[in-house]
C-alpha cells in the first residue's frame, strides 16, 4: 500500500451521531443484529446523543462497505438520505429554516455543510438559466463514493423541500457513477441521470432568489453566528486542508503553487506550510490527492484519453502520470480502465 493510501486511511471522519444512528437503523430495520458487528468495529452509538462523533477512516468505510451488504441494497446512499431530514442538521439545519430565499440556504449549505460532514464540498455554477450546486469529494471515497454522494446530495434537496414548502422546483441530478434512476428520481422527483461527469443538481436561476414563506430575519441571523462560532471553534484540520483542496478543485486552468495558495489566503507561503504540516498534511499532500480523486473521475467518465487526463493533471510526462497512478490503484490507469469495463 503506498504512502498516500496509508494517509487517507489513517484520517479521521467527523460526522453527527444521528447520522451513523440511520446507517445502524437501515441494518436494524432488515431483521440483522447489529450489536456484535458495531463493537467488532469498536462503534458504540448514543442513542440519546445529538454530538459529532470521530471515527477513522477505516471504520466508517467498513461501517458502510457492511451496511450495504447487510441490507443487500445497492441503493444504501438513497436509503441513507431519505432519513436526513432537516431535524438531523442541528444548528444548520435551523438556520436553513429561517432562510429568506433558496439562494440564501444554498450559500448557507456552501459555506456550513463542513459542520455536518468533511467528506464532500459544495461548488455552485451560474450557466444556461440554472444554478449548478456541484459537490466535489474531499478525499477519494472510492468503494464508498456512491452512498456517500447519494446521501448526501439527497439530504440536500430534503432541506430545500422543507424549506421552500415543496416548491424546491430541481430541474436535474447528475451522479458520476451507476445507480437506480428509477427509484432515484421517485426520491428526488426529478429526472436523474447516472454515469455523468459529477455530482450535483440545478435549480432554476428565475426562482432561487424569491422569497420564502418560512424565512425569520432575527431568527437566521442568530443561526448564522452559532454556524459561525462552530466553524470557529472546528480544528484547523478540517478547514485548512479542506480550504487548499476546495481551491485546487475549483481551479479551471491549472493547480495554483503553494504561493498563490497562500496569496488567497492572505497568509504566507510559509504560514500556509506551517498550518499543512501541523494538521499532519502538505501541500505536495493535498494536491496527490487532488490529482489521485480526478484522475479516478475523468477515467471513469470515458471522455478523456490517457494523455489528456495527465496533461490535465499538470504531468509534463505520460509516464509520471502513469507511475504516480501505479502508486495510487497498484494498477496502471489502463488496466484500472479495463476492470471498470468488464
Amino acid at each position: 500500500m503506498s504512502n498516500q493510501n496509508v494517509t487517507l486511511n489513517s484520517q479521521n471522519v467527523t460526522l453527527p451521531n444521528h447520522y451513523v444512528l440511520q446507517i445502524i437503523g437501515i441494518v436494524e430495520d432488515r431483521g440483522v443484529p447489529t450489536e456484535a458487528w458495531l463493537r467488532h468495529l469498536g462503534i458504540h452509538p448514543d442513542k440519546e446523543e445529538e454530538s459529532l462523533v470521530t471515527m477513522p477512516w477505516g471504520t466508517f468505510r467498513q461501517l458502510l462497505l457492511d451496511a450495504g451488504r447487510f441490507s443487500d441494497d445497492n441503493a444504501l446512499g438513497l436509503m441513507i438520505g431519505e432519513r436526513l431530514l432537516i431535524n438531523t442538521h442541528g444548528i444548520l439545519g435551523y438556520a436553513a429554516m429561517s432562510s429568506g430565499t433558496t439562494r440564501q440556504i444554498v450559500e448557507l449549505l456552501e459555506r456550513y455543510l463542513v459542520l455536518r460532514t468533511d467528506l464532500v464540498t459544495m461548488e455552485t455554477l451560474e450557466k444556461d438559466g440554472r444554478l449548478w450546486v456541484n459537490f466535489l469529494e474531499n478525499r477519494p471515497l472510492q468503494d464508498i463514493r456512491k452512498p456517500v454522494t447519494e446521501a448526501i446530495v439527497l439530504a440536500i434537496r430534503n432541506i430545500l423541500d422543507f424549506t421552500t414548502l415543496g416548491t424546491c422546483n430541481i430541474l436535474h441530478v447528475t451522479f458520476p457513477f451507476d445507480g437506480e434512476s428509477k427509484l432515484a428520481e421517485a426520491m428526488f422527483r426529478c429526472p436523474v441521470s447516472y454515469n455523468q461527469e459529477s455530482a450535483g443538481f440545478a435549480l432554476p436561476l428565475a426562482s432561487i432568489d424569491q422569497p420564502l414563506k418560512m424565512a425569520n430575519t432575527v431568527s437566521f441571523q442568530e443561526a448564522l453566528k452559532v454556524c459561525q462560532q462552530e466553524l470557529d471553534k472546528m480544528p484547523s484540520e478540517h478547514t485548512w486542508a479542506a480550504r487548499v483542496r476546495r481551491l485546487m478543485l475549483q481551479s479551471r486552468h491549472g493547480f495554483p503553487t503553494l504561493e498563490m495558495t497562500a496569496r488567497r489566503f492572505h497568509v504566507t507561503p510559509r504560514t500556509l506550510h506551517r498550518r499543512l504540516i501541523g494538521e499532519g498534511t502538505s501541500y505536495r499532500a493535498v494536491l496527490e490527492g487532488v490529482r489521485h480523486q480526478l484522475s479516478i473521475r475523468y477515467l471513469e467518465t470515458g471522455q478523456m484519453t490517457i494523455q489528456e487526463i495527465s496533461f490535465a493533471l499538470g504531468y509534463s510526462d505520460i509516464a509520471n502520470f502513469r507511475k504516480a497512478f501505479k502508486r495510487w490503484e497498484s494498477v496502471p490507469p489502463s488496466e484500472f480502465l479495463a476492470s471498470r469495463r468488464l
